[in-house]
């Protein structure tokens, strides 16, 4: 359903009325507010140098702009190129500190299961012997003035637990000597990663040089040329008749 709502004429015409007011208000407004005719005092335009001159001094800015140019364009590729770079040995050390790492603890692993292994041999051993010794009689002066095969038993168990001490004691001495060799060997590693790292960066530095260094080079050249061709202009309009 909807309504239908009849247009009403009389308030349409006041609307109407008001609106042509106001745009004649504005179009009244507007020609009173016209600005006036410029007047301006007569002077003389233009710089103090010649059109040539004038032209020659844009060629060299020009000139200048476009080696300015190319140069940002090169030192941004080298620092994008230096950034990716640093940006992979970053990574690379990253991954190799993880690795030495990782190494280092597999090896405390092992070491830490060879010395249970030992001692749990050891501690066998020991158990077996003591097993023994109890089994064989005590020994007094007469057997030790005319040993038997109990005292020469005795003699071999100790004489075998002397050599698994001494075995044990020269394994724990390798094991050490091996980590200090590997932590020797680490230490160096680094010492030659950051020596590495240092003549990279001098590189770098020196090529940045020799790049600005000719950079510099052309300058002058470009200068050497358009002063050249600037006192042959000179001298050529110097010459000319009239």
């Amino acid at each position: 359903p909807y309504v239908l709502v009849t247009p009403n004429e009389t308030r349409r015409k006041q609307l109407q009325e008001i609106a042509k007011k106001e745009l004649d208000d504005l179009e009244r407004w507007k020609e009173e507010h016209r600005p006036g005719p410029i007047t301006l005092a007569p002077q003389r335009l233009g710089g103090k140098e010649s059109e040539a001159q004038a032209r020659q001094n844009q060629q060299m800015t020009l000139m200048q702009s476009k080696y300015q140019q190319k140069h940002k364009r090169e030192e941004y590729v080298k620092a994008k190129k230096a950034a990716e770079e640093a940006e992979i040995l970053k990574k690379k050390a990253i991954q190799r500190e993880k690795a030495e790492r990782l190494e280092v603890k597999k090896r405390q692993q092992e070491m830490q299961r060879r010395e249970m292994l030992l001692e749990d041999q050891n501690y066998k051993t020991n158990e077996l012997l003591n097993r023994l010794d109890v089994h064989l009689p005590k020994s007094d002066s007469c057997q030790i003035a005319n040993p038997g095969p109990e005292s020469t038993a005795w003699t071999r168990s100790h004489a075998y637990k002397q050599a698994l001490r001494e075995e044990e004691n020269r394994r724990l001495e390798e094991m050490k000597q091996e980590q200090r060799r590997k932590a020797e060997l680490m230490e160096f590693k680094q010492k030659q990663e950051e020596e590495a790292r240092t003549r990279a960066h001098q590189n770098e530095q020196r090529s940045y040089l020799q790049s600005l260094f000719s950079f510099y080079c052309t300058l002058r050249v470009n200068n050497a040329f358009l002063d050249r061709l600037q006192k042959k202009t000179q001298h050529n309009n110097s010459y000319q008749p009239g």
